[in-house]
């Protein structure tokens, strides 16, 4: 299967695990024109007042949203996984602001806006599930503001851990509570507010009490249950429900 077959099949996955299309609709993102590019770890896609004419769909690998202060130190402020499309706004703001970079290798297609604002305008229930899929990411926002100004350290790394693992089963890439996982250490700290120190401090702390296993990019939550009560998960702001 082609790359660009995939990015199509990967939107569809997505969007249908909470909103059922019908077969012309389906049919409409099957035959999206898509570019494909290779990106590496740490590469940027997108820069903060840069005005993009394309939407990004994640086909592999991890992307992250972020903002730099003048001293240079970053803020991860959401985390794209394979089947999202992290810049949809760019369709309605004039420009960038924040920026968008690979946490890890990956493979990125690129739709033009004016394929995606003519497919919306055609097909309003296709309009529906992305405006839906915007409204989540905003909860998600909420949820991670509320994380880092509020939580104590092992509550915060143990509900980011909570909320991707739920997010990656929906879209088929979890095994059991096994996920890849290609945060290091710092990029832990840039999406939770905490030192390198502190992260570390907590990954052994969940490591100790037997919630986690974490080895070479792969984790493993050992007790959902208890990672869910000892952060105060609750999954239902990810509105993930049957498709309808």
């Amino acid at each position: 299967m082609s790359d660009a077959a995939r990015s199509a099949k990967i939107i569809l996955r997505k969007i249908e695990t909470v909103f059922r299309l019908s077969e012309e609709e389906r049919q409409a993102i099957l035959s999206l024109p898509l570019t494909i590019r290779r990106f590496d770890r740490g590469q940027d896609i997108a820069r903060q007042g840069d005005k993009p004419s394309q939407c990004v769909l994640l086909l592999e690998g991890w992307i992250a949203r972020y903002k730099v202060v003048p001293s240079g130190k970053r803020q991860i402020v959401a985390i794209a996984i394979p089947g999202d499309l992290p810049d949809l706004q760019g369709l309605y703001l004039p420009w960038m602001d924040h920026d968008l970079g690979m946490l890890t290798k990956g493979i990125v297609a690129f739709v033009p806006h004016g394929t995606i604002e003519a497919m919306l305008g055609q097909y309003p229930r296709i309009a529906k599930a992305l405006w839906r899929d915007s409204l989540v990411e905003g909860a998600i926002s909420r949820e991670w503001v509320l994380n880092v100004a509020v939580r104590e350290a092992y509550a915060r790394v143990a509900h980011v851990l909570c909320e991707l693992c739920i997010r990656l089963r929906a879209v088929g890439l979890v095994h059991g509570n096994d996920f890849d996982f290609p945060l290091t250490q710092s990029q832990l700290g840039e999406v939770t507010g905490l030192s390198n120190v502190h992260v570390n401090r907590t990954l052994m702390a969940l490591r100790s009490d037997g919630l986690i296993s974490l080895e070479r990019g792969s984790m493993t939550i050992i007790d959902f249950d208890k990672m869910m009560e000892a952060s105060g998960f609750d999954e239902s702001y990810l509105y993930l429900a049957a498709a309808a």
